[in-house]
């Protein structure tokens, strides 16, 4: 399947851009999941002021997705309309200053962790657990190990739908579990977050013990996308849910309820995305009717069925 070509109309309108644009851009392989559509317009900005530009020249009647490292995400089987975004190169930076560690949204998480275990900054390395970029670790407070993005955080850019920049503390953020309040149109651009003088081997250790329980407990050398749905607010968590509902190691095509942790759904190398999101809708359906508990997904889900 593709999309009509918007690329040439939409560079004519921006002869300063400086990033990637491409037509059609392939998806599946940017997923952990491989699984999805192309994405209609697929930019790469080269730095904030590039994406600033881009959209201020953005027709304010195209869609604007955002994608991080796909390591918890979903692609539909037709793809992605209108453009979607995903922050290279140009946001990978990290710098130390002080007990402060700034990086780009683009930086996976457990790079934070690292620089900061190497500064002997103490009260990051619960990032090392959580498989995805900063972006999407402000997007939705994501967390490992007892400690959330909020529990760290001391600022954040962004840029929003019609190019502005805009500056948010930790109380801009609106954060909850799994969540957070910045308006959605906002695209993370950067973080500062905040530790305290620790010792490089003990954060080493601690961050060791993350690694050591992820291997043991979750099917992470798989094609999958992490935790599939958030635990409810009170009450048994998300798997021991599922498993009660007798959906451990259910199928759907190529897709499986991981045998290791149920709470993962799993790409046994040829499904498709419809057989990954129905299998979590099974999943679902089954947990309301055995518990009465309505799981909500934790995995983002974007694009068009095919």
């Amino acid at each position: 399947m593709s999309f009509p070509d918007i690329v040439p109309d939409l560079r004519s309108k921006m002869p300063s851009l400086r990033g990637r644009l491409r037509a059609n851009q392939p998806l599946a392989d940017l997923t952990w999941f491989r699984v999805g559509g192309p994405a209609q317009a697929f930019f790469m900005p080269e730095d904030e002021g590039d994406l600033s530009y881009f959209l201020t020249n953005l027709p304010a009647e195209i869609a604007v997705t955002v994608i991080g490292l796909g390591s918890n995400l979903i692609v539909r089987d037709g793809g992605v309309p209108g453009i979607v975004v995903r922050l290279g190169r140009g946001f990978g930076e990290i710098a130390i200053e002080g007990l402060d560690v700034r990086a780009g949204a683009g930086v996976p998480d457990v790079r934070v962790a690292r620089a900061a275990q190497e500064a002997g900054i103490a009260g990051l390395a619960f990032l090392r657990g959580i498989p995805g970029s900063i972006g999407g670790a402000l997007r939705m407070n994501g967390g490992a190990y007892s400690r959330e993005t909020k529990d760290g955080l001391v600022a954040a850019r962004a840029v929003d739908r019609a190019g502005r920049i805009h500056l948010l503390g930790n109380a801009d953020m609106g954060f909850s579990y799994r969540h957070s309040g910045a308006p959605d149109d906002y695209i993370f651009t950067q973080a500062t977050f905040g530790g305290e003088r620790g010792d490089p081997a003990t954060i080493a250790a601690e961050m060791e013990k993350i690694t050591e329980s992820r291997e043991a407990t979750q099917p992470i050398k798989s094609r999958t996308g992490g935790s599939t749905f958030k635990n409810p607010p009170v009450g048994k968590k998300a798997w021991q849910l599922i498993d009660a509902a007798g959906c451990r190691g259910l199928k759907k095509g190529g897709a499986q309820v991981s045998e290791m942790h149920c709470n993962f759904l799993i790409n046994h190398g040829d499904a498709t995305a419809a057989d990954i999101e129905t299998l979590g809708e099974t999943v679902r359906r089954r947990v309301k009717e055995s518990s009465g508990i309505h799981l909500e997904w934790e995995i983002k889900r974007i694009g068009i069925p095919k």
